[in-house]
């Protein structure tokens, strides 16, 4: 079958056919056939009744069914049964269909050799003429909407289909034929784990805005929200710092170390910034530090100065001499800037059941830290993508894949937090471009960290004003 039709979809479709179970077999894609009308005859044309489908940049999926086969002929074909649809828009479910006017039945498919798919006369939907190029990320199709001429459109207009343009980043034509379809598996999971919008351009920009709009409490005098990263070596810490970074700068980064060294490549408290096209600084800071070892690394009284912000930015680890309150730099009279206000455990999903009970008892006897201070706490998974095929595939199937939610369970009962604590992430590794599902699933993680910091601060500042009403009160007894 192939393409981006979902079962779902395919469901609805089916259902609005009305003539019993139907299999779809794509049979022209404009992503790897070329937006070429000449293409879409000599794949689509006599091969009985189809459904094309259109998917825009805002995540709006709408289309037309033909329950005739396409020709080269020309003219106009005569049938009654044909329709438009919309699945979604905005990246939401609208499922409509667009039944044709009684007396327009003559106008229901064009058949003219250098269109694409169209529908209606005047055009209802007019896909494009002769060749459009690729654009980069999406096709500017030379075709054009008229809704309401031959089609029954119920009062919805054009823009209420396509987001009042004719931008496509894939145009599908599957052949529509009788029989049972047979599920594929991920399709068949098709029920997610956990509940999230459905990926597109837009959500990607709505998480992008939520992100660059967070600014800690303004009256604890916070600039930036710390966000302490911890974690095996190898695990993936730098890379998610790079990852998040790569999203906001527009292109693929390296600005902290990262590899596959046995020991750990980050040598120093890093707490690295995070910044727009512009250069423009956001308001948290993914501080980074040493990778957890069996004999070395990290331990619980570094832990608890970083915690409390003694440690000083970049303060350069020793193996061999722990810091104390006399080591040059360390910060005697910690401010709330300084502190950590949540704690970000990452773990390789890959390695779970191998991880050392050494490392495990360290991390616990972190959080026991943390618990007394009320930090929160998250667990980073990474490299989901090597868990299951279909991740590896696609990312935005996460959510469906039995075998990363079986990880996010084992990661859950290793260090005794809520699953939903617990978040699924792929950091860019192999990839020379961005991925807009790899950029979802990081920013899905960051907003949730920076939801969790929120609410320390929040709990910071109420502590704050509870202790100041109490010394007003206590003055007013004196």
């Amino acid at each position: 079958m192939g393409g981006k039709l979902t079962e779902k979809d395919m469901d609805q479709l089916e259902q609005w056919i009305g003539t019993g179970p139907k299999t779809f077999t794509l049979l022209y894609a404009i992503t790897t056939d070329g937006c070429n009308a000449t293409t879409f005859h000599q794949k689509c044309d006599n091969q009985g009744a189809t459904v094309t489908v259109l998917y825009n940049p805002q995540g709006s999926v709408y289309g037309g069914y033909a329950p005739v086969s396409w020709a080269s002929s020309g003219g106009y074909v005569n049938n009654t049964t044909a329709f438009l649809y919309q699945l979604r828009f905005n990246g939401n479910d609208k499922e409509t269909k667009f039944t044709l006017k009684p007396a327009n039945y003559q106008y229901a498919l064009n058949h003219n050799a250098g269109y694409g798919p169209t529908f209606g006369g005047g055009h209802d939907l007019y896909s494009f003429v002769n060749t459009v190029n690729s654009s980069g990320t999406y096709f500017t199709l030379n075709g054009y909407m008229k809704f309401g001429h031959s089609y029954d459109m119920q009062g919805v207009t054009a823009d209420q289909i396509n987001n009042g343009n004719v931008n496509v980043t894939e145009l599908e034509v599957y052949k529509v034929a009788d029989g049972k379809r047979q599920k594929t598996v991920e399709k068949e999971c098709s029920k997610p784990w956990r509940k999230t919008r459905d990926w597109n351009e837009q959500f990607l920009n709505e998480l992008t805005e939520d992100i660059v709009a967070f600014k800690p409490l303004p009256d604890l005098k916070v600039t930036d929200a710390r966000i302490l990263i911890i974690g095996p070596v190898g695990a993936g810490k730098s890379s998610f710092y790079n990852t998040i970074n790569s999203v906001f700068r527009g292109r693929i980064t390296q600005k902290a170390c990262s590899g596959s060294a046995e020991q750990s490549l980050t040598t120093a408290y890093t707490p690295y910034k995070v910044k727009v096209k512009s250069g423009a600084p956001l308001n948290f800071r993914l501080c980074d530090t040493r990778g957890l070892e069996e004999s070395q690394g990290l331990d619980v009284l570094e832990c608890n100065y970083l915690l409390d912000g003694n440690i000083p930015n970049y303060y350069q680890f020793n193996p061999t001499t722990l810091i104390s309150p006399k080591t040059p730099g360390f910060k005697a009279s910690p401010t709330t800037n300084d502190v950590i206000h949540c704690a970000v455990f990452v773990l390789d999903a890959t390695t779970l059941e191998v991880l050392s009970t050494k490392i495990i008892e360290k991390m616990k006897g972190f959080q026991n830290l943390m618990n007394q201070k009320g930090i929160p706490q998250i667990i980073l998974l990474t490299k989901i993508d090597k868990l299951c095929k279909n991740v590896e595939k696609d990312v935005s199937l996460v959510f469906k894949s039995p075998e990363v939610e079986q990880h996010v369970e084992k990661a859950s009962q290793l260090l005794g937090l809520p699953r939903a604590n617990v978040l699924p992430v792929k950091n860019y590794e192999n990839e020379n471009e961005l991925d807009d599902n790899i950029s979802i699933l990081a920013l899905l993680a960051l907003r949730q960290i920076l939801y969790f910091a929120e609410d320390f601060l929040d709990h910071m500042l109420d502590k704050k004003n509870d202790e100041q009403s109490e010394m007003e009160n206590l003055k007013i007894e004196n």
